[in-house]
């Protein structure tokens, strides 16, 4: 879930960024919020603003304050919320009681869900929560964007970034508390960063603690930017050029066989690395 101050402007740069237009848009007056959904291969992005006092949008419009636009929570895909919430309880979590939500589109698609809600004092500062869509095709996959070539869009999230001053304390919150598998747990000397590795589903979570530059480590974890899967990494990074995007030179990615980009414009201050394959 991704805070924006201007929605429309927010869809035309991620729109643009993504080649994707948005699947869903919906205004939820009862929540005081505004979203749209582009659904991605293996994971949904949201872009949420406020509409008026109180309500979720409230918690919206007070990370918009504090933090400005960017990464704002993160919901775990399952398909037994009350199982999830319930073993988290037995973890000693304050998971709550699974509450339905519905919602409908501007455009008359209907859908249901479910969510349990974890509070942030439990999860280092991190908005999480879990969620059971009763019908996970009520939102259909993104179209590409008029005149983009499928090859040149975003297909998948490969992984998103969050940045800790205690990665032992996030493996036992993660992996211990959660339940994550930790794929890795790997320190880059060159880098002095320590990363630990979550596989979650078909996205991996990466946990970052810089070693030099070490946090106060009483502060809170925060999501900090993610990578996005191209089919064709050139293709796509000629398209959004040419649409008025800066990104960088493609280059060799640390994983052999793989190409990147770093995204420098239309991210909502979020850092953004593309990744391709050298094949493509």
């Amino acid at each position: 879930m991704i805070a924006v101050k201007d929605l429309a402007q927010a869809e035309e740069e991620y729109t643009k960024l993504l080649g994707r237009v948005p699947s869903w848009r919906a205004t939820h007056e009862g929540m005081r919020m505004a979203h749209i959904i582009y659904r991605l291969a293996n994971t949904y992005l949201e872009l949420m603003t406020p509409q008026g006092a109180g309500g979720f949008g409230e918690k919206i419009q007070t990370h918009l304050d504090e933090k400005g636009e960017g990464i704002f929570g993160l919901a775990f895909g399952t398909n037994d919320v009350a199982g999830v919430a319930s073993r988290l309880q037995e973890k000693g979590l304050t998971a709550s009681a699974p509450a339905q939500r519905a919602g409908t589109s501007d455009e008359g698609l209907e859908r249901t869900w479910h969510n349990s809600y974890l509070p942030q004092e439990e999860t280092r500062g991190l908005f999480l929560f879990i969620t059971q869509p009763e019908d996970r095709l009520a939102i259909p996959y993104s179209p590409v964007a008029p005149g983009v070539s499928g090859r040149a869009a975003v297909e998948a999230i490969d992984h998103i970034v969050i940045n800790t001053a205690e990665p032992d304390a996030a493996i036992s919150f993660f992996r211990d508390e959660l339940g994550l598998r930790l794929a890795l747990d790997q320190t880059i000397e060159k880098w002095d960063v320590r990363q630990l590795f979550f596989r979650v589903g078909n996205v991996t979570l990466e946990i970052v603690t810089p070693q030099k530059k070490k946090r106060s480590s009483h502060e809170d974890d925060f999501f900090w930017g993610y990578a996005l899967l191209c089919p064709d990494i050139q293709a796509h990074s000629a398209r959004f050029s040419a649409e008025g995007g800066t990104v960088s030179e493609v280059r060799s990615g640390r994983k052999p066989g793989t190409l990147v980009a770093t995204v420098k414009s239309g991210t909502l201050n979020i850092p953004t690395l593309l990744i391709g394959t050298q094949n493509a």
